[in-house]
């Protein structure tokens, strides 16, 4: 099952830059929820059922808490509010956002896992792997209009409607997710091949995406190079075992 939810989130990843209007809208809803569901049920499979209940408090709970502070008080991202497009809101966050936290927690923290043996150092390399991913998000998401900053500066060079702030919240947050993540006791995962290859994919086509198809270059070279510091090495570890 597993297999098939990955290769669906594939084709769906795929169709993005091929669409566009409400079609695009609904394509990104429909890769979060395949996606999520792909890491939830992975997670069930190697883990136990109970471990995945509480791997979705831990980051589907966490994400949409952090994000309720984020609109609220702009804390700890900077200022930002959603649009109407990604579906219901509750408390002015749509309610599929938690989940795309979910979705690139667990590749995160199985890639940082096959990277890294101390117990905090995965955790700090799980934490970067997940935050670098946002490099590319956002950037996107801001373009395609599902939420915008109100005071984008600083910023990285090329990417002026993303704030620096930003990035920095994401990696606390990710990084405290992480370390919650840590303390549940969890046994050796070795069928975790998909989620490594979900993991590179998500990589490797959003280098494509952002400079090929979104006409976004510079998020391409910046998260090409932020996440490539975790893809990359995964990447020779994996043709190397």
């Amino acid at each position: 099952m597993t297999g098939w939810l990955a290769a669906a989130t594939v084709l769906a990843q795929i169709g993005y830059p091929l669409t566009s209007g409400t079609a695009r809208n609904v394509l990104t809803v429909v890769t979060v929820l395949l996606f999520a569901a792909t890491s939830i049920v992975h997670a069930g499979r190697t883990q136990g059922w109970s471990y995945a209940a509480r791997f979705v408090a831990i980051t589907a709970g966490g994400g949409f808490l952090v994000e309720v502070v984020g609109v609220a008080f702009g804390i700890p991202f900077g200022s930002y509010v959603y649009a109407d497009t990604l579906g219901p809101r509750l408390f002015g966050v749509p309610l599929v956002i938690p989940l795309a936290w979910t979705m690139m927690a667990w590749p995160s923290w199985l890639v940082a896992g096959r990277l890294v043996r101390s117990r905090w150092l995965r955790v700090l390399v799980a934490g970067w792997a997940l935050a670098s991913w946002d490099v590319f998000l956002d950037p996107q998401m801001v373009a395609a209009g599902h939420w915008r900053w109100l005071d984008p500066s600083p910023s990285l060079p090329g990417i002026s409607a993303v704030p620096l702030t930003n990035y920095v919240g994401w990696m606390v947050v990710a990084v405290a997710l992480m370390a919650l993540l840590s303390t549940q006791s969890e046994s050796n995962c070795n069928h975790d091949g998909i989620m490594m290859a979900l993991y590179l994919w998500t990589y490797g086509s959003s280098v494509l995406a952002h400079a090929v198809f979104l006409g976004l270059p510079a998020s391409a070279l910046a998260g090409g190079i932020a996440m490539g510091t975790v893809a990359i090495p995964l990447a020779v570890k994996l043709v190397r075992s």
